[in-house]
């Protein structure tokens, strides 16, 4: 059993070599052909128009448009360790790593679809072994502060051999979004795992409510039976 883990950059100490990768590269391609997402390897891009006068994108721009994929920071890398050992060099099992991101789009029927393909490699570790590593990959289209499309994908990649890396290229073909009336569509590929999980001495501590008994109270003395005198029995004289 391995935990999973996710990591922005490499660990300090890792000793294994082929574990250095470049973090250049890992920015989007202008050209869906990099990954041949469109099925026409070596295609050359489509020709930019100038921009109209006034600022604004004219309607043949957008025809052509096709959001670009960003890789963000801190998304780049994602680990798996042995268990017991998160965050510990020695007791990496896994580390994946992407290299390039792209897409491609197409019209139809008011909505704007898009093939995102992610690709990269998966690295042994010390205590690799050989079987399946799945990874968490989300992909996004966004419009400002508005989310269009997010889907966090389980992409699973079979390691037969644990001397060498593992490639793999990961595509998503359901992105649909709204026809851009402008060139302000983002989409985002990359690893989440999610916010990190609290540690059980992180979590706040329940306050313990205790209730007290009421104290018990010592028994009053019995008072004597036909001694207790009234008003009309006082003599008066």
């Amino acid at each position: 059993m391995v935990f999973r883990s996710f990591s922005s950059r490499f660990f300090a100490g890792l000793a294994l070599s082929g574990f250095v990768l470049a973090a250049s590269g890992c920015q989007s391609s202008d050209s869906a052909s990099v990954l041949n997402v469109d099925g026409k390897s070596g295609a050359a891009p489509a020709a930019q128009t100038a921009a109209a006068p006034d600022g604004k994108t004219r309607s043949s721009e957008l025809e052509g448009f096709c959001p670009k994929v960003t890789l963000r920071e801190g998304t780049a890398y994602f680990s798996t360790y042995a268990k017991g050992g998160q965050d510990d060099p020695a007791k990496l099992a896994y580390q994946a790593s992407i290299s390039d991101v792209t897409r491609s789009c197409s019209r139809a029927t008011g909505a704007l679809t898009m093939t995102i393909a992610v690709a990269g490699r998966v690295v042994p570790g010390p205590q690799a072994a050989a079987g399946t590593v799945t990874m968490p990959i989300r992909v996004a289209v966004t419009r400002g502060g508005e989310v269009l499309y997010s889907q966090l994908h389980q992409y699973k990649v079979q390691v037969s051999d644990t001397s060498a890396a593992t490639q793999f290229v990961f595509t998503d073909a359901n992105v649909s979004v709204p026809i851009p009336t402008g060139r302000e569509y983002q989409a985002y590929a990359g690893f989440d795992e999610g916010p990190p999980k609290a540690k059980k001495s992180d979590e706040p501590k329940r306050a313990v409510r205790r209730v007290r008994k009421p104290a018990r109270q010592a028994p009053q003395p019995a008072q004597p039976q036909g001694t207790q005198g009234t008003m009309s029995d006082i003599p008066r004289g």
